[in-house]
């Protein structure tokens, strides 16, 4: 396997993380798991000295289950292909719930573990982090959810605000300055709503007009079509079927969606956005898909499967820590490391922490055609200051 390097870590040397990449946990929001089984007993994976924990609703019902299984399995497949680091992964089941979480949590670090990976789900997030600050260590989580972020407790999800900043950003370096934007009246249309505002600005654009939609998507879209032609992008930001709805609601509205710039976010990655006409030529950001072909191809070797769209997630992160254990010796899991401006490069692309513990991604612009997406800008390979 040929490792990407993580980029400036601290003394400048190359650490190996992995060239795979994608991860498509693009989804609007985290549901809680269904019941499931008996908890799993607790696993190790790898032999090494430094012990590292990761927690994972294993025994949780339906689609949670199934995507820990996955995520364990990418776990196991970033140690193999990192060839024999000195790590022992403690596998906890914390059952989909903050109890199973926190008591997990206890478990890993009266067992040694130097930095935690996981919860999946933000609600446990707080109780994994209690026990971790009790500890003085480090938490990388894969929540998508950025208000359980802080510092000690980072993220490592695909987060909707560099979505919106990376699509604003390319889309005003085109000459767009008038944005107009419709957006779901929810938990992931506010956390796009907050990014949108500064980006626009920030980028020398203008907001002319901005409604928000529950069910009825009718009296947003009259909003929104009657000022219209005073923009010259329009942004939407919702799933597959939610965007397609949304872009009918607009056209019986009136809305001559031919004379704007359609964008969103990486929830368009979706066969439904690839076969509506209206959606042609629209623009959003998202991960290069070429990682993630690369990694799916390889854990279908060897696990016989297809792996979730958040596996990613665990294998950069088991990446990380066994990169950042092979150079950074016992500085490896501090602040000054994590939070290493030049960031890291993982199967999705860069990646760096932020101090308050969301993240920030090098993301593609990718445009809908009907043969799937296609790149128009790359991955950036460095991150600005």
């Amino acid at each position: 396997m040929l490792g990407a390097p993580l980029l400036g870590a601290c003394a400048g040397v190359q650490q190996s993380i992995s060239q795979f990449s994608v991860p498509n946990p693009f989804s609007s929001s985290q549901p809680a798991p269904a019941a499931g089984g008996p908890q799993q007993p607790s696993t190790s994976i790898g032999n090494g000295q430094v012990k590292v924990a990761l927690i994972l609703p294993l025994s949780a019902g339906g689609n949670a289950g199934a995507a820990a299984t996955s995520m364990k399995n990418a776990s196991e497949m970033a140690l193999a292909e990192f060839l024999n680091p000195n790590l022992q992964l403690l596998v906890k089941d914390d059952a989909g719930s903050p109890q199973g979480a926190q008591a997990a949590a206890q478990q890993a670090v009266d067992e040694g573990a130097e930095i935690i990976l996981g919860p999946l789900f933000a609600s446990s997030v707080p109780a994994v982090a209690q026990v971790a600050r009790g500890r003085g260590i480090s938490v990388i989580a894969f929540s998508t959810d950025s208000s359980v972020a802080s510092r000690g407790v980072y993220l490592l999800s695909f987060l909707p605000e560099s979505d919106v900043n990376r699509i604003v950003e390319y889309v005003a370096s085109t000459g767009k300055r008038s944005f107009a934007a419709m957006l779901p009246e929810n938990a992931y249309g506010n956390v796009v709503e907050a990014a949108f505002k500064q980006a626009a600005p920030k980028r020398g654009g203008r907001v002319v007009v901005f409604e928000k939609y529950g069910a009825d998507r009718a009296t947003a879209a009259r909003q929104v079509a009657a000022a219209l032609t005073s923009a010259d992008t329009l942004l939407l930001a919702d799933d597959g079927d939610a965007v397609v709805a949304a872009t009918d609601a607009l056209t019986a509205a009136g809305a001559n969606l031919k004379n704007v710039q359609l964008i969103g976010t990486g929830l368009w990655d979706n066969p439904r956005v690839f076969g509506s006409a209206t959606l042609q030529g629209g623009l959003y950001a998202a991960p290069d898909p070429a990682g993630f072909r690369s990694f799916s191809n390889r854990y279908r070797t060897k696990f016989g499967g297809e792996p979730v769209r958040t596996a990613t997630l665990a294998y950069d992160a088991v990446a990380l820590v066994a990169a950042l254990s092979r150079t950074q010796g016992g500085k490896r899991f501090t602040t000054e490391v994590l939070l290493n401006s030049s960031g890291f490069a993982g199967i999705d692309g860069l990646f760096r922490f932020r101090a308050d513990g969301t993240n920030e991604r090098g993301l593609a612009v990718m445009r809908v055609t009907s043969g799937g997406p296609t790149a128009v800008a790359g991955s950036p390979k460095s991150f600005g200051a």
